[in-house]
């Protein structure tokens, strides 16, 4: 209760903790000091941005984290010094009492991030290699949800419309987000090549979409994790580019049937063509409305920190 009494009374104690724990705006809001509080939030968005930037960038990330220790330093400061100053008379307006700042700084700000990652981007850590080197083990990044509308998948416990609402169906070349008929638990990260009608096919590890072989030319080599790979710059027939990787052009995907592609199906390659599992083998053609996603922004690599902000192509 005496804790309690002395939130009630806005000790500077309690200004200064709530500064360290939340940041400046909450302790300048819990003061009753609307103006300071909302040029400190402005503020907050701002280093918010520049740490995303840092964190992308390993020579820099340190000062991400220090920018996170100056901002709760502020906090218990001023908030401190602003305690101190407060007149025993003073009236404090709606905004500072706890079941508002409770409002303004825990609830709102979350339903807020839950709306945006139900509606706008949604982030995806990725597991595997498949991908490369578009997309490596342990890089963080976001997909716009809503440029394909929205659809099963793109609401939790799938609760999305069965069919395509809003948006515009995925493209010849995108990276999408995808759960498959066989295991819709999962979620799956590949580039679309063919779409309804296509006829696709492998052919000594080149794309061929509707009997024509997809241009492609080589782009050196990569090394990852101490396994060198053949990189091939792959020109679909839009004029749309982007780098896969192979090691040998007679692997087990290198030589396929033709697929023509159903009605309301894609289908999907990872970049990595001698290490993906996609529509070549068990997963198939991908149904249109399981597909809800696009990789859109690479933010960083959280197991070597390789990585820069960058779109994803």
């Amino acid at each position: 209760m005496r804790i309690f009494r002395a939130f009630i009374a806005r000790r500077p104690a309690c200004a200064a903790t709530l500064g360290l724990v939340f940041g400046p705006d909450m302790a300048m809001a819990y003061l009753g000091r609307g103006r300071k509080a909302l040029a400190y939030i402005l503020v907050g968005l701002v280093i918010s941005i520049v740490q995303l930037w840092l964190f992308g960038v390993p020579s820099a990330a340190v000062y991400g984290y220090f920018l996170t220790f100056a901002w709760h330093l502020t906090g218990l400061v001023h908030g401190y010094r602003a305690a101190k100053k407060l007149r025993p008379d003073a009236v404090f307006p709606w905004y500072s009492r706890w079941y508002s700042l409770l409002l303004i700084f825990l609830i709102i700000p979350l339903a807020l991030a839950m709306l945006v990652r139900a509606l706008v981007f949604q982030p995806f850590t990725i597991p595997a290699s498949s991908m490369l080197p578009t997309l490596r083990s342990g890089d963080y990044m976001f997909a716009q949800k809503y440029v394909y509308g929205y659809s099963r998948y793109s609401f939790p416990y799938e609760l999305g419309p069965k069919h395509r609402v809003l948006g515009h169906a995925p493209e010849r070349g995108d990276v999408v987000i995808f759960r498959t008929p066989m295991d819709p638990s999962v979620d799956f990260v590949k580039r679309l090549v063919g779409l309804p009608g296509d006829r696709v096919q492998m052919i000594s590890g080149i794309l061929y979409l509707n009997g024509t072989a997809v241009e492609r030319e080589p782009a050196g080599d990569l090394t990852y994790q101490s396994v060198t790979v053949h990189a091939f710059k792959e020109t679909l027939p839009s004029g749309r580019s982007y780098t896969i990787v192979e090691q040998v052009d007679n692997a087990r995907g290198d030589n396929t049937k033709e697929f023509v592609v159903p009605d309301g199906h894609y289908f999907v390659l990872g970049d990595n063509r001698d290490n993906s599992l996609d529509s070549r083998f068990y997963m198939g053609f991908i149904p249109d409305e399981n597909i809800y996603a696009r990789a859109a922004i690479l933010l960083f690599n959280s197991e070597d920190g390789s990585r820069q902000v960058s779109w994803i192509q």
